[in-house]
């Protein structure tokens, strides 16, 4: 009988987190294991830390969540530490694609942790596999690295730089070697990466929480296309000029639900964002009620938005299990509505008799959202007004999110009114594209990507058609 993980509900999930520090008062595998609990949120499948001395890198690795894998933490003394959480896209939950991986190059050992999903993968794979390549794991990131370690570039900057000229799609990298720690983002931005400073160090990470968590302060954002090294001289950037996009390709999705509420993501506060999503969504619907609620935790912040905006009380309907953790079900209907009681319990006292407007992040398939308007109505209410504050998701992420495929989005195969008697909703609106881009006020629109919104994907991905000649995509 095969079963199925339920720990990851009815949701787009981001790939990983990354972080790195260089400090020499600190003990790279303490902060970086710290580092990663702040982080876990971006990766529950696995999680990795490699640490040098100056001299000797290793690295540890393993399946599971960061208190799981690091029981007891590896007695290797360093400086120099990188870390991965993992969420697979590209290549599958299997120990030999935990990150981060470690090679030997022309400097000696080196290791890279990657977020994010290259959209070029094949043609590349291809290419090194012909060259005499092999490989050890199904992920884009052992392309990375693989091509780092054929770079005949003297500097690793320039490495990294010939690299980039040859990968496409989205990458937030840290990567280290015995004598610097290096951070890359690509020159779209999609995935985000921040520098933090300790008294007598650095560090890199995906979240501004991860700092905040070791006592590190904010520094700046890693900005789209820049190569960030750290070594005993301080930071050095440079920037790789070799392919400058028109415009940005900040994830949308990572204001709507991906980041910590408490993360500051180029330059704009989470919180803040979120609850100008609830502004905008009673801008726009004014659905009215007794009582605002949220599918918690991802609709919490736009549903304090929500009714500050509108002067309806917000009020606490359904409660989260805080244990869940890993769980395995049978699959059928009547397995998933257990799977969303055991995470999600409605409160009788506070629905029974209640025109609610309830709020949530996203509907991906429809089949969470129908069981808890479900759940939410057998328990007495009298009325579900639904509210998400995202545009409906129409279309596949090829960036670093694990979207479902199109035939399987909701949003891409109904109507919103088709939506809503599907789910069981009284009314159902989303929010518009302007809203989402009024409550981002820090990024303008045009430098954000909301392909799964619109389709219109910053660059050319996989299903638009591969060059017969060299495999790589192009746009139709």
């Amino acid at each position: 009988m095969n079963y199925t993980d339920i720990s990851y509900d009815d949701k787009p999930h981001e790939e990983c987190g990354v972080f790195g520090i260089f400090d020499p008062d600190r003990q790279a595998v303490l902060e970086t294991y710290y580092g990663l609990f702040a982080l876990q949120h971006r990766g529950q499948e696995s999680a990795g830390i490699t640490v040098s001395d100056g001299q000797e890198m290793q690295t540890f690795k393993g399946m599971g969540l960061v208190t799981e894998v690091f029981r007891n933490l590896p007695e290797k003394e360093g400086y120099i530490g990188i870390g991965h959480v993992r969420y697979s896209t590209t290549g599958s939950s299997v120990p030999c694609n935990v990150q981060p991986l470690q090679a030997e190059g022309q400097h000696g050992s080196f290791a890279l942790a990657h977020n994010g999903n290259l959209t070029n993968t094949i043609a590349l794979r291809r290419r090194l596999l012909q060259g005499g390549s092999t490989f050890q794991t199904t992920m884009d990131t052992e392309v990375i690295i693989k091509l780092l370690a054929r770079s005949r570039e003297k500097r690793v900057e320039d490495q990294i730089k010939e690299v980039m000229g040859e990968i496409r799609g989205a990458y937030a990298l840290v990567s280290c070697t015995n004598h610097a720690l290096y951070g890359v983002r690509d020159p779209y931005g999609y995935r985000p990466l921040v520098i933090g400073k300790t008294e007598h160090g650095w560090v890199l990470a995906s979240e501004t929480p991860a700092l905040d968590l070791i006592g590190a302060t904010f520094y700046r954002d890693v900005q789209p296309g820049e190569i960030i090294t750290i070594d005993e001289k301080g930071v050095h950037s440079e920037f790789f000029t070799g392919h400058k996009p028109a415009h940005g390709g900040i994830c949308s999705f990572e204001y709507i639900y991906f980041a910590r509420p408490d993360s500051i993501m180029n330059g704009q506060s989470i919180y803040e964002a979120r609850l100008e999503m609830g502004r905008q969504l009673w801008k726009e619907a004014h659905f009215d009620g007794d009582v605002v609620m949220s599918v918690p935790d991802s609709g919490n912040v736009a549903a304090m938005g929500y009714a500050e905006a509108s002067g309806i009380p917000f009020g606490e309907g359904l409660l989260k299990n805080k244990y869940m953790g890993r769980t395995f079900i049978k699959p059928g209907q009547k397995n998933r509505e257990i799977a969303v009681r055991m995470k999600l319990n409605p409160i009788r006292r506070n629905v029974e008799g209640k025109r609610i407007v309830l709020i949530d992040d996203s509907i991906v398939r429809g089949t969470t959202s129908g069981i808890i308007i479900n759940l939410l109505k057998k328990m007495g209410a009298r009325e579900i007004n639904l509210l998400i504050s995202s545009p409906p998701v129409c279309y596949p992420c090829f960036f670093g999110i694990d979207t479902a495929e199109r035939k399987q989005l909701i949003g891409a195969k109904y109507p919103v009114d088709k939506i809503r008697e599907f789910i069981g909703a009284d009314k159902l609106h989303y929010l518009s594209e302007e809203g989402l881009a009024k409550a981002i006020k820090e990024i303008p629109k045009e430098d954000m990507c909301m392909a799964c919104f619109n389709g219109r994907y910053p660059e050319a991905v996989p299903g638009w058609g591969l060059d017969k000649e060299t495999g790589e995509p192009v746009n139709e």
